[in-house]
C-alpha cells in the first residue's frame, strides 16, 4: 500500500498539471495588480482555453505514433494487418461464437428449470456469466494480470473502480460475478442488460431521469445489506475516461451508503491498442471489433485495501481520498472536473466565473513576483 506522502505528492503534481508556472530570468520591478488590469481580458480568454483543453483531453484517444514510415518497416506492417484481419480476427469470432453456444445452451435450462431453487440457480448463473466474460476476454487475446486478494461476497461493502470502457466490467466480471451499476444502453447491449445481467443483480439507470436517481439510491442501500447478493461494483466517475486521468468521483453512489469501500485500480497498456471507448463517437460494437482486430489487450487490475469513512470526514472528502488511492496505484493524473460535463456543457455564466477565478490567480502570482 502506498504511503500518504506519495498520495499527497501525486495530488500536488496533478493539480499543478493544470496550472501555469511563470519564470522570469530578470527582475521586472515592482508589479502591481492595477498595472495588469489592461491585459486581464486577454488572460481571461487564455485561461478559458486552458480550462477547456484540460477538460477535453480527459476524453480524447491519443493515436499511437506511426512506425511504418520507411521501405523496410512498411512490408512488416502490411504483414501484421494480414495476420490480424485474415487469421486472428476469424479465429476470435469462432472463439466468441463457441462461447455463446456453450453459455446459452446452459443458461436457458438453468434459468427456467431451477426457478424453485433460487440459491442453486444463482450459483450456476454466476458461474456462467463469469464464463462468457472469459470468452469475451479471450476474443481480444486479453492479457490481464490481477493483483491482490479476490473479492468476496460480504454485506455492507461496495467496490469502486476507475472507468475506461464498458470492457472494464467484462475484465472484472470474469474473475468475480459483480452486480454492476450501469447506464441503460440501446441495442444488443440493452437486451443483455435486461435479461442475462439482471440475473446477477445488476442495476440500471438513466442519468437524465431524476426519478431513476431516487430509485437507484434505495436499490443500492437494499443491495449492500444482503448477505447472499453479489458484490456491488460502481464506476463513480460516471463516464469513460481515457485511462490517463481520473475525473471527480460522485459521492452519492458508493460513499454515502455507510459501508466499506473497496477500491479497484485498472490500467491498460496501450502497446497494442487503446482500450478507451468514446461512446459519443463510436458504438460499442465497433469498439469491440477494434479490440478483436488488434494484437492483444493488456491490462493490470489491483484490488486495493478496503477503506472506511473517517470521523468528521464528509462523503466528498471520502470520495476524493479513494480517488487518490486509485490514481496513485494506476499512475493516473487527477483533474477537478465532473465527468457529466462530457454530456452537459456548463452554462456560460459558470464558465465565465471559472475563467475569472483562474485569471485572478495568475494575476496574483504575477504580483507576488
Amino acid at each position: 500500500m502506498n504511503s500518504s506522502s506519495e498520495i499527497q505528492n501525486h495530488k500536488l503534481s496533478s493539480e499543478l498539471d493544470l496550472d501555469l508556472d511563470f519564470e522570469f530570468d530578470q527582475p521586472c520591478g515592482k508589479l502591481r495588480l492595477r498595472d495588469l488590469l489592461d491585459i486581464s481580458p486577454t488572460l481571461t480568454e487564455a485561461s478559458g482555453a486552458i480550462i477547456d483543453d484540460s477538460f477535453t483531453r480527459c476524453f480524447k484517444s491519443n493515436p499511437p505514433e506511426p512506425w511504418n514510415w520507411n521501405v523496410y518497416l512498411f512490408p512488416l506492417w502490411c504483414l501484421g494487418v494480414v495476420i490480424r484481419y485474415l487469421f486472428l480476427f476469424p479465429a476470435r469470432v469462432l472463439i466468441l461464437t463457441f462461447g455463446w453456444i456453450i453459455f446459452l445452451s446452459s443458461y436457458i435450462p438453468v434459468h427456467f428449470l431451477l426457478k424453485g431453487h433460487d440459491k442453486l440457480r444463482k450459483k450456476f448463473e454466476r458461474y456462467l456469466v463469469e464464463l462468457i466474460c472469459s470468452f469475451f476476454v479471450a476474443s481480444w487475446t486479453g492479457v490481464v494480470k490481477y493483483h491482490g486478494p479476490r473479492p468476496s461476497r460480504r454485506p455492507k461493502q461496495v467496490f469502486v473502480a476507475n472507468h475506461t470502457s464498458m470492457i472494464d466490467f467484462i475484465v472484472l466480471e470474469q474473475m468475480t460475478a459483480f452486480a454492476v451499476i450501469m447506464q441503460k444502453h440501446p441495442g444488443w447491449v440493452g437486451l443483455l442488460q435486461s435479461t442475462i445481467l439482471e440475473s446477477v443483480g445488476c442495476i440500471w439507470f438513466n442519468r437524465t431521469e431524476v426519478k431513476d436517481r431516487e430509485i437507484l439510491t434505495k436499490k443500492l442501500r437494499d443491495h449492500v445489506q444482503g448477505t447472499e447478493n453479489n458484490p456491488l461494483l460502481i464506476f463513480p466517475e460516471g463516464t469513460c475516461v481515457n485511462n490517463n486521468y481520473t475525473v471527480m468521483f460522485k459521492k452519492g453512489g458508493a460513499f454515502e451508503l455507510d459501508c466499506t469501500v473497496c477500491p479497484i485500480a485498472i490500467k491498460y497498456n496501450k502497446i497494442f491498442v487503446d482500450a478507451f471507448w468514446n461512446s459519443r463517437k463510436q458504438s460499442f460494437t465497433k469498439h469491440l471489433l477494434r479490440l478483436m482486430t488488434s494484437w492483444a489487450v493488456v491490462c493490470d487490475v489491483w484490488y486495493l485495501e478496503p477503506q472506511n469513512i473517517k470521523p468528521g470526514e464528509t462523503a466528498i472528502e471520502f470520495a476524493e481520498r479513494v480517488r487518490d488511492i486509485i490514481s496513485v496505484r494506476a499512475g493516473l493524473k487527477k483533474v477537478p472536473w465532473d465527468g457529466l460535463l462530457k454530456y452537459t456543457r456548463p452554462s456560460p455564466k459558470h464558465r465565465e466565473l471559472k475563467q475569472q477565478r483562474f485569471s485572478e490567480s495568475i494575476l496574483r502570482r504575477l504580483e507576488e513576483k
